[in-house]
Parts: structure tokens; C-alpha cells; sequence
């Protein structure tokens, strides 16, 4: 499929908007989460959990707002993400896991896709790629956390 240049960079943002607000939702189920925990469990999650996808979740936002800026089109506000249904601990730390990894999945498919590319902007490209790092470690920190639960 052919599109213009104007096309591409409007895909791109979308799609970069779609994965932060995966990554919106995984915060709001974290932070639920965190509610039901004594204060020590509290404490591990925050830091190996909660700020790092706060930290992912601000420069995927940055990055959208900069490439906006950048292409010329209209940025996007992004509202935090509402409570999800009550549930116990681990199922919301699961749908943390499943919101990253969908924000993942949908970063990995623009940069296989050379979308970045195609549309020529480097710094977009970078931007992708650091947030695909920073995503990285999450499910697995937030398993490991899940297992220790109730110990």
C-alpha cells in the first residue's frame, strides 16, 4: 500500500498514541496494585515497577509531542487512564503485564514496518528504540514481584 509522506507521519503518531495508552492503563492497574499492598511490597513495586513505566510512559509522550512538532501535524493530550474493576493484586500486576507488552508489540511492529524510516526522521527512530529498552525489563520484574506476593 502507497501513501504520502503526510500519510506515514500521521500513522506513525497514531500508532505511537495507541501504545501510551496501553502503557496509560498499565499504570492505572499498577497503581491499584499498589493500594492493596503492605508498605515494604509497596516500596518494590514502585521502584521496580512504577516509576520505570512512569519514566516509559513520559518519553513515549515526549517523543509523540517532539515528532508532532517536528512533522507539522497536531499533537495529542494523553488523560490518564481509569481505575480498572477491582481485583486482587496479581491480576492487576498480570494486566500491567499484558498493557506493556501490547505497547510493546506495538512499537516493535512501527519499527519493523520502517515506517521511522520511510518518513525520515531519525530522531523518532531513537525515540522508539529507547522505548522499546526501557519497556523491556518490566514483565519480568513484575513476575517476579507476583511470585513473592503473600510470602
Amino acid at each position: 500500500m502507497s501513501y504520502t509522506t503526510a500519510e506515514g507521519r500521521q500513522q506513525l503518531l497514531d500508532d505511537l498514541a495507541e501504545a501510551i495508552d496501553q502503557l496509560s492503563v498499565a499504570i492505572a492497574a499498577l497503581g491499584e496494585a499498589y493500594e492493596q499492598l503492605d508498605e515494604q511490597t509497596g516500596d518494590a513495586l514502585e521502584a521496580q515497577l512504577f516509576r520505570p513505566l512512569q519514566l516509559a510512559y513520559g518519553r513515549a509522550q515526549r517523543g509523540h509531542a517532539a515528532f508532532a512538532q517536528r512533522a507539522g501535524l497536531a499533537g495529542r493530550t494523553f488523560a490518564p487512564a481509569a481505575a480498572p474493576p477491582a481485583a486482587r493484586t496479581a491480576e492487576l500486576i498480570e494486566q500491567t503485564v499484558e498493557r506493556i507488552l501490547d505497547a510493546d508489540e506495538i512499537v516493535s511492529e512501527l519499527q519493523d514496518s520502517l515506517l521511522p524510516v520511510e518518513v525520515g526522521d531519525p530522531e523518532i527512530r531513537a525515540e522508539l528504540s529507547g522505548l522499546r529498552e526501557a519497556l523491556d525489563p518490566l514483565p519480568r520484574r513484575a513476575r517476579e514481584l507476583t511470585r513473592t506476593l503473600g510470602r
